[in-house]
């Protein structure tokens, strides 16, 4: 997606140990527009799925999510990271490691709000080694709920995380692919889609 390239590249910083800092549009202050056109994108590229459901991870991929369950009239349901009163009733339960924050979390879902009838697409705002995605799938598939594809806004190209998604044969989506970033330069090359 062109705009959301243009858009790292004016301005995504790249920090050493292979860190795009997007935060000034995508994770922490947001750019609801570019949500808007990231979600119209989304539905294009998996407009012939029977999707009733969107599936994120606390806590960046919560505002995309959000657009693009507008895009599609369906209900956003986001793993939490941690348990809390609010949740009663039995979980769906995985193991996520996060690259950014270099731990791993024990992320749950009621199992109130994922089912066998469920037809899900994952959305993220980031896809570096696959750890949170295949957490993800790991609670759809306990779920019994039918994975339909995967939606990213920022793939590392480079990293494995999309290569060892699409090996399983799994309907991936990324907007923008990250092929290489230095961080003495600051230069960013995408892959061409």
């Amino acid at each position: 997606m062109k705009k959301l390239e243009e858009r790292i590249q004016k301005d995504g910083v790249v920090k050493e140990g292979n860190v795009l800092k997007v935060d000034s549009f995508l994770n922490h202050q947001m750019d609801v527009e570019l949500f808007n056109e990231m979600g119209k994108e989304f539905k294009r590229l998996f407009q012939d799925a029977p999707i009733n459901k969107i599936l994120t991870i606390e806590a960046s991929g919560i505002g995309i999510a959000c657009i693009v369950a507008q895009s599609f009239h369906v209900p956003v349901v986001f793993a939490k990271k941690a348990q809390s009163i609010n949740i009663d009733g039995e979980v769906f339960s995985s193991k996520v490691e996060s690259f950014t924050h270099k731990r791993v979390y024990d992320v749950i879902v009621s199992k109130k709000y994922l089912s066998p009838e469920d037809h899900v697409l994952v959305i993220d705002d980031f896809l570096a080694n696959g750890c949170a995605v295949m957490g993800l799938i790991e609670l759809i598939k306990s779920s019994g709920a039918t994975l339909e594809g995967v939606g990213i806004a920022v793939e590392k190209g480079f990293q494995e995380g999309g290569r060892m998604i699409r090996e399983q044969g799994i309907h991936l989506e990324s907007l923008a692919i990250v092929e290489s970033m230095d961080a003495a330069t600051g230069k960013i090359q995408f892959r061409e889609q």
